[in-house]
């Protein structure tokens, strides 16, 4: 068959590999044009501007600071975004392609939105980027590429700009199951790149969530895609375990601990959802929620790693050897260090909003019925 599986996409959506572009520096700031955004399905991940009580509102410990955002204009970057601009921040995304993350700029008012050109592998290029900030996030990951230049030493690079900045608070994005002993790139340079930013920035606060989910996403949106489309699907590691969180739940936290590094900084959170599912359990879900009739093939592990072996290589092969390790390890909290609780977030469950993301994909599409096909 035709379809393919991308398995564990990037955790932090786009996940930019920011490294070989020319320069660094400030492009033009933002127009003004304050938007009550689309719905959640909208483009680009836009959302409605929260609507809260005086009691619900967050606090403006980050109103008028500046916060540079690196790997800004991908998944998370885009939600974030909106959480630090309904905080008053000053928001600077800094990337390899800040363009992607123009869509953004209706949502600030004047002055609020800059976006610089970065690469991290280039020290001057960082300082150029940071220059002036107040609170730094460092978004940056990736899956393939040089992941010892952008995950491991480009993190410490990254919290060393902060620094040198003058910054006074720095969040990290790690991810759960970093591995310094592992022989999985991706995992190794995880925990390479917290070791980097402890060293450089002690004060910084790392955060590893779990599999992020929302309604532009390149997870359950893509399930979401294959299931409208096949009557059966392969599911590679069916009784692998995830915790997934909104996104805009992740946003919150990381938002949290920008706006409060006196009570999160120095320390490392695991965060996840409120529920733990399998792969199967999510696909399952998902097809519920279309109101279709599907049949999945639970894959034995022998069979998965077969195919990732013979085919990982290929482009567009529907997982790696790397990949499924990942998925087999799962994506679950701990319970050993502090969660999403102790950022003051209580997270939402996928449940929560997967009837109405799904309605896209049902067989008469938003207006038809939901009902098996």
């Amino acid at each position: 068959m035709s379809f393919v599986f991308h398995f564990l996409p990037d955790r932090l959506g786009e996940q930019e590999r920011l490294a070989g572009c020319p320069g660094g520096g400030l492009m033009p700031m933002a127009k003004i044009m304050r938007s009550d955004a689309g719905p959640p399905n909208s483009p680009r991940g836009i959302r409605r501007t929260k609507n809260l009580t005086m009691s619900q509102r967050p606090t403006n410990s980050l109103a008028g600071k500046i916060v540079t955002v690196l790997g800004g204009s991908g998944f998370v970057g885009r939600h974030l975004a909106q959480e630090l601009l309904s905080r008053g921040a000053r928001l600077r995304i800094a990337s390899r392609n800040p363009q992607k993350a123009y869509a953004i700029k209706p949502l600030g008012n004047l002055g609020q939105v800059q976006f610089a050109r970065v690469d991290v592998t280039r020290p001057d290029s960082l300082a150029a980027a940071l220059a002036g900030s107040d609170a730094v996030v460092n978004l940056v990951g990736a899956f393939s590429g040089n992941l010892d230049a952008l995950q491991g030493k480009g993190a410490g690079a990254i919290a060393a700009a902060a620094k040198a900045a003058g910054a006074s608070a720095f969040v990290h994005i790690s991810a759960i199951g970093g591995n310094a002993d592992s022989d999985v790139d991706y995992a190794r340079t995880k925990a390479e790149g917290e070791e980097a930013v402890r060293a450089e920035f002690p004060g910084a606060t790392i955060l590893r969530p779990s599999l992020l989910f929302g309604p532009d996403d390149n997870f359950v949106m893509m399930f979401g895609r294959l299931i409208g489309a096949f009557p059966a699907l392969p599911v590679f590691g069916p009784e692998a375990k995830l915790q997934p969180l909104f996104v805009d739940d992740a946003a919150e936290a990381i938002a949290n601990a920008l706006g409060n590094p006196g009570a999160h900084g120095g320390k490392t959170y695991e965060i996840g959802g409120p529920e733990v599912i399998t792969m199967l359990e999510l696909n399952q879900r998902i097809a519920k929620a279309e109101g279709r009739s599907r049949s999945f093939i639970a894959l034995p592990d022998s069979v998965s790693e077969l195919i990732a072996s013979a085919t990982g290589w290929l482009p567009g092969a529907p997982i790696t050897s790397d990949q499924f390790k990942l998925l087999k390890a799962g994506s679950v909290a701990s319970g050993d260090l502090p969660g999403i609780a102790e950022l003051g977030v209580s997270p939402r469950p996928l449940g929560l909003f997967l009837d109405r993301w799904a309605t896209q994909f049902r067989k008469h599409g938003r207006f038809g019925a939901k009902s098996a096909a």
